[in-house]
């Protein structure tokens, strides 16, 4: 049997309520105190039972996540650059560990390297006010990873690209 073919017998088929719920929280759940409640309200059934069905397809893997997406323009972070690290493969993961854990860094993962143009495999996103506090963030993680880092630089933001996830169709 195949990994996918295993997981599709585990995920149950959804019905009528986890397509609303979908639905209903695809673009984000509502700033409320409750968004629970509040949601349940809208689609005429108890909180109980939506708070049921989250959870039940974030433990089938319906729901990979849910979590916190914050809209950095808005909060007034304009410049963004992407950190690129050159970092020896056999540290990767402890030093992708400790710079993710920075609160200058949104995101950081490996990616693979494209010799001999790019040596890099380890990318961290830095937020900031102007391109001159994102340079002395990159500057202060260049400073913690010391001779760690055989090569980074920076690659700056020129445009606003839309970020979703997937939407279905109602």
């Amino acid at each position: 049997m195949t990994d996918s073919a295993a997981h599709s017998e585990i995920i149950e088929t959804p019905d009528d309520l986890d397509r609303r719920l979908v639905l209903a929280t695809q673009a984000g759940l509502p700033l409320h105190a409750r968004p629970w409640h509040w949601l349940a309200t809208e689609l005429g059934v108890e909180p109980e039972q939506v708070m049921a069905r989250v959870q039940a397809m974030l433990e089938d893997g319906r729901i990979r996540r849910i979590g916190v997406l914050p809209n950095h323009y808005r909060l007034g972070y304009v410049a963004n650059g992407m950190s690129v690290w050159d970092i020896p493969d056999d540290i990767i993961d402890d030093v992708g560990r400790q710079v993710g854990q920075l609160h200058s860094v949104s995101h950081c993962y490996q990616r693979p390297r494209h010799l001999p143009d790019w040596p890099y495999n380890l990318f961290a996103m830095v937020h900031g006010h102007d391109r001159q506090e994102v340079m002395e963030e990159v500057d202060a993680i260049a400073d913690l990873l010391g001779e760690r880092a055989r090569s980074h630089d920076i690659l700056f933001s020129t445009r606003i690209l839309k970020k979703t996830g997937l939407r279905i169709g109602g």
